[in-house]
């Protein structure tokens, strides 16, 4: 599993700043294209890339806070209603979910998820339901 750290953006490379602020002019509609957004903020299209999915700004406002995580799980009957049921155990909603057919006897599995009131971290949290008997693999893939 991966380790997160909150850090001050003062020791850090200012690229991963720039990438922020892509990812911003993104989501905003300020620009479209990825292109446009990575030459406004003057850097390339590959360490947008690179790091778009790893870098984070953190928020001290916890309200509307979403993950997106995926999983593999072994097919057996039951397996998605237990996952969801700790999922809502730790006070997180389920905004989205999609899946995979079963290919010899497993699927993925990815939860998009209102962790606003989620009981503990996230880390803690992705141990727990990597800890079910059925799940192979959890991955963070997105945070916000």
């Amino acid at each position: 599993m991966s380790k997160f750290y909150v850090v001050s953006s003062d020791i850090l490379p200012e690229v991963l700043e720039k990438v922020l602020e892509a990812r911003t002019l993104l989501q905003s509609g300020k620009v479209k294209r990825i292109s446009e957004a990575v030459k406004q903020v003057g850097i390339s299209r590959g360490t947008y890339y690179k790091y778009k999915d790893t870098v984070f700004s953190f928020s001290q406002e916890q309200n509307n806070r979403k993950a997106v995580i995926t999983m593999t799980l072994r097919s057996e009957k039951g397996t998605l209603s237990k996952v969801s049921s700790l999922i809502s155990a730790k006070q997180v909603n389920i905004l989205a979910i999609n899946q995979t057919i079963p290919i010899n006897g497993i699927h993925n599995v990815s939860f998009t998820l209102d962790i606003s009131d989620l009981e503990g971290d996230i880390q803690a949290f992705l141990d727990l339901i990597e800890a079910m008997a059925f799940v192979d693999k959890v991955d963070l893939v997105a945070i916000e």
